[in-house]
């Protein structure tokens, strides 16, 4: 017994120190806040529980007038052009292995007219599917980019994402509804299940673009079936004189100091495209010369890279106890149009790069980045582009990449931009900031030839 505390107490038998990490390295550079603006679309974001725990309202824009529990109503009227968000994982039931959660939308005109709704664009996926007829998009361990060809996603929420970007609209989802008055409608019904999944999670992800003829009330439930079975299609419209399904993640009240709890959404918010031209202050066009020069993607509290710039959309109504802004912006779309001008006299190259810097909120004379990318993956993702050089160096067409960007990772490039003294290019790029994605992100304009990088200061 004495040997090993003596073996214990000397310090050759001691672990060494594993060796620091090294140091995040410094690009010197411009970060300017990104042009533009969000649009006054709404978006029902129903993403708090992100992990359902039980059955009940998961969001309702419902009036509170005559509900057994108006607190789980926010009424708030859709018309017209509005978004649906919504994001969800179920782990299963504690006493079984095979059990399915069911998600449904459900719809009712606010008036005595029957209303149409139009589907102009959607897209849902799980996880894992374990029926045929279900899309999944697992989780795989895809390069850092690859040439999108419409099939090529990691995760749910990077394949709906691209699927949007790419308008396509999935088959499972209806074109159109009618909504007669006085009437609970169910618009679609949708399985999450964990049979035969190890570990037993699942996940679906879902996203619906929607016009409608006129006011209506808007509602996400969760409830279990029999069996594999849906719930009786007269159970939706009685779920919504229930409660909701518990919450989670409290976030930091806004305005407190210390750590920042962001929490995850459940109300509407306020804008569903960034649209915006990038130029020089007071021009029509962006001088080559400005890079290297980055502007932030999903900037929000606390991580605007030193712009001051929070293009967080804010939130019409929302639950007490879930995040107060959509922190994330998920399944906004970021329309961006960049109107490029060589002003000088020699030749220049610069690359476009999507890249996922440290986060930080302060102005650091550039952005950060790690000498390695870290584990913890940042964005997964779809970025689509047009203008930039082909094979022969001239403005191409239409491309799009598929992005898995880890913490800290600089680059790579989508491609180059090559302008001979006084040319021009129009640039544009598109994305929708998927699920799954830590903000921010940044979308960069650097010199194919660059300056060796700085070490980064200590703060």
């Amino acid at each position: 017994m004495i040997l090993p505390l003596l073996l214990a107490a000397t310090p050759a038998a001691a672990t060494p120190a594993a060796p620091a990490p090294p140091a995040p390295i410094l690009r010197r550079q411009t970060v300017a806040p990104l042009p533009g603006q969000l649009d006054g679309v709404l978006v029902v974001n129903d993403n708090n529980p992100e992990l359902i725990s039980g059955p009940g309202i998961l969001l309702s824009t419902f009036p509170t007038a005559g509900r057994p529990q108006p607190d789980a109503h926010l009424d708030v009227a859709l018309n017209g052009r509005f978004d649906l968000f919504s994001h969800h994982v179920y782990a299963g039931k504690p006493d079984s292995l095979d059990s399915t959660l069911w998600l449904a939308v459900v719809a009712e005109p606010r008036g005595s007219q029957p209303v149409s709704l139009q589907l102009l664009g959607g897209s849902t996926a799980l996880s894992q599917a374990t029926d045929k007829q279900q899309p999944e998009a697992p989780f795989l361990p895809l390069p850092a980019l690859m040439p999108q060809d419409g099939h090529v996603y990691s995760g749910p929420g990077s394949r709906v994402a691209t699927e949007l970007l790419a308008r396509q609209r999935n088959k499972l989802l209806p074109d159109r509804w009618t909504l007669e008055p006085g009437r609970v409608s169910t618009l679609i019904v949708l399985p999450l299940p964990v049979k035969g999944l190890d570990p037993l999670l699942n996940g679906r992800n879902l996203q619906l673009r929607l016009q409608s003829s006129g006011p209506l009330s808007l509602a996400t439930l969760a409830a279990y079936g029999s069996g594999d079975q849906p719930p009786a299609a007269e159970s939706w419209a009685q779920l919504l004189n229930g409660g909701l399904s518990p919450k989670e993640h409290q976030p930091t009240p806004r305005g407190a100091s210390g750590r920042m709890v962001y929490s995850r959404v459940s109300g509407v918010q306020i804008g569903s495209v960034w649209s915006g031209t990038i130029t020089d202050p007071g021009k029509p066009y962006l001088a080559a010369s400005s890079a290297p020069i980055s502007w932030p993607i999903a900037s929000l509290e606390r991580g605007s890279l030193g712009t001051g710039q929070v293009q967080t959309a804010e939130l019409k109504a929302f639950y007490p106890g879930t995040a107060w802004a959509a922190h994330g912006n998920y399944g906004v779309e970021y329309n961006l149009s960049i109107p490029l001008r060589n002003t000088s006299s020699k030749p220049v190259q610069l690359e476009l790069a999507f890249e996922s810097p440290l986060k930080s909120d302060t102005a650091q004379g550039g952005l950060r980045f790690n000498p390695q990318p870290g584990k913890s993956v940042m964005f997964r993702g779809s970025v689509e582009t047009t203008g930039l050089d082909n094979s022969s160096g001239q403005a191409g067409g239409r491309r799009s990449f598929h992005l898995v960007q880890r913490v800290g990772q600089e680059g790579p490039a989508l491609g180059t931009v090559s302008l001979a003294p006084g040319a021009s290019r129009d640039l544009r790029v598109r994305l929708i900031y998927p699920a799954d994605a830590t903000p921010p992100q940044v979308l960069s304009l650097v010199p194919v030839k660059q300056s060796p990088d700085q070490p980064a200061s200590s703060h």
